[in-house]
């Protein structure tokens, strides 16, 4: 045997030699001689034309005036500043800034800065000159402007980008969705070859929503289609070739949309980017980016986020000229002050016992979502409540559209209580009875305990989150802490016991590593 596997091994190497010494000839055989050399390479660089960079860029530009050439000019600036608005003293200003969450205000353009518009405390002076905005308003019976809005608007107006960063709930739908109706019905040419406002959200469910907004606030006819993923495709191709003025879309379905010829976005002059920080979690960049080489450059681009990060400071820097910003509170995460939150600690085991007082404890009024962290969870926690004969619906991305639709609109009606959801319903969605929020499992980061709070406590009312925290979590102890600190929120002793043991756990570990120690379980070698 041994015999038969050397000579086994020796064809095997005789093979190989062959085959290299074959490859050497192929390659040799390629070689310019030595003697023909200098004059065969000068022909072969003299035959290569050299690529002129500048040459390209000078078309670049030259084809991308070409392309928006023939497009009419766009009106931007519809502000008439009420007596009561511009006679408001720099004090004045400053006070009413800060009893309204400590508004901020910034111009980022380079160079000599803009004066910030004064703030319009009421409806009137901001839209004295459109009487139909002002029936709508009082139609839905709203008193005053939230803070957002009253900065908001007479930046906006003046047909400047503006960033508005403020938490959930606090009216930034209505504060791009009215100066976007005078906006369009404004323009000098109404002729248009597609529609005239975009607006971009990163969840079906906050799509419909806007959509819904948009229809309740009708102003002077304009049409406006929904477009998301999971939706009817070729009812939605249908609806837009009708001829539409605002088309609210997730970025995905608009794409596909844009990318297959269906729907032209040559005459968008208003721009919207809602949830800005949500699209870019979700991957969304480089569908916003093929969407908005459609969309003409000297349009007005409104970017609305709740949290301020370096992704969305570089989408803004990329889309938006010279824009103003207004935030709403701090640009520091916290959680809305009207949520009393409480912090239980437990373990994987004991959530179910936890959650299951919680609902049977329920009083009839009450009405909670709870938050999992994977649609799997949502599934299991939801089977075993309706064999309980507990009434829930479950909301996640795995389920039909249709699906998720009704569950939403019987959790909206009241028809069924709890709700059961992934993160896709911690952003944006508009429940106003909400009671409870409960944070079944603690979410991926801090940002979206934040947004998941903000589902209740909203529009003037309180409300009550609850969250259960494992030794899984012990890595967000630290920040959960500082958003319990910014709210006036008691702290649980053993948060800050498992914040402090997460802490010097860290520190042992980078103290073995700087001292080349092996780290957790020994290796086993063989």
């Amino acid at each position: 045997m041994q015999i038969k596997a050397k000579a086994v091994i020796e064809n095997f190497v005789k093979k190989q030699e062959n085959n290299n010494s074959e490859r050497k000839v192929d390659i040799v055989a390629f070689q310019p001689s030595a003697g023909r050399n200098a004059s065969t390479n000068d022909s072969v660089t003299e035959d290569q034309p050299l690529i002129d960079w500048d040459q390209i860029r000078e078309d670049a530009v030259k084809w991308e005036k070409k392309k928006w050439a023939d497009l009419p000019p766009i009106k931007k600036n519809f502000y008439v500043e009420s007596p009561s608005t511009s006679s408001m003293t720099e004090v004045q200003v400053d006070n009413w800034r800060k009893e309204n969450f400590n508004i901020t205000c910034d111009d980022l353009k380079d160079g000599a800065k803009r004066p910030i518009p004064n703030p319009t405390c009421k409806f009137e002076d901001a839209f004295q000159c459109y009487p139909e905005v002002m029936e709508n308003i009082k139609r839905a019976g709203f008193q005053k402007p939230t803070p957002i809005q009253s900065q908001a608007w007479p930046i906006i107006l003046q047909g400047i980008d503006l960033i508005g960063v403020a938490q959930t709930g606090t009216g930034k739908t209505l504060s791009y969705l009215m100066p976007g109706f005078i906006h369009l019905d404004s323009q000098p040419v109404l002729k248009r070859n597609g529609p005239g406002m975009l607006v971009l959200t990163p969840t079906r469910e906050l799509a419909l929503q806007v959509e819904a907004e948009c229809s309740k606030y009708s102003y002077k006819g304009l049409r406006s289609v929904c477009v998301y993923g999971g939706g009817d495709r070729d009812g939605q191709i249908q609806d837009v070739s009708k001829g539409v003025d605002i088309i609210i879309a997730t970025p995905g379905r608009l794409n596909d949309l844009q990318m297959n010829n269906f729907v032209n976005l040559r005459s968008v002059t208003y721009l919207v980017l809602d949830e800005a920080d949500k699209m870019l979690d979700m991957g969304f960049e480089p569908q916003i980016m093929k969407i908005l080489l459609d969309v003409r450059p000297d349009r007005q681009t409104i970017m609305t986020s709740a949290t301020w990060p370096y992704a969305v400071r570089r989408l803004a820097q990329s889309y938006l000229k010279e824009p103003m910003i207004v935030y709403v509170g701090t640009l520091d995460l916290v959680a809305v002050n009207t949520v009393k939150q409480n912090i239980i600690i437990t373990t994987e085991e004991e959530k179910r016992t936890h959650i299951q007082t919680f609902l049977e404890s329920m009083s009839p009024k009450d009405k909670v979502i709870v938050f999992v962290s994977r649609k799997a969870v949502a599934d299991h926690l939801s089977s075993d409540l309706i064999l309980r004969h507990i009434s829930v619906e479950s909301l996640h991305g795995n389920r039909e559209q249709s699906d998720r639709e009704k569950a939403l609109e019987n959790f909206k009606t009241g028809k069924v209580r709890i709700l059961i959801a992934t993160d896709l319903a911690s952003r944006g969605l508009d429940v106003h009875d909400i009671t409870h929020v409960y944070n079944y499992d603690f979410p991926r980061n801090i940002e979206e305990y934040v947004h998941r709070v903000g589902r209740t406590g909203r529009a003037g009312r309180t409300g009550m989150s609850i969250t259960l925290i494992t030794r899984n979590d012990w890595r967000v102890a630290t920040e959960l802490i500082n958003i319990l600190e910014r709210a006036n929120q008691s702290i649980p002793e053993e948060l800050v016991l498992m914040a402090e043991r997460y802490k010097a756990n860290k520190l042992k570990r980078e103290m073995e590593k700087k001292m080349g120690k092996p780290q957790g379980k020994p290796q086993k070698f063989y």
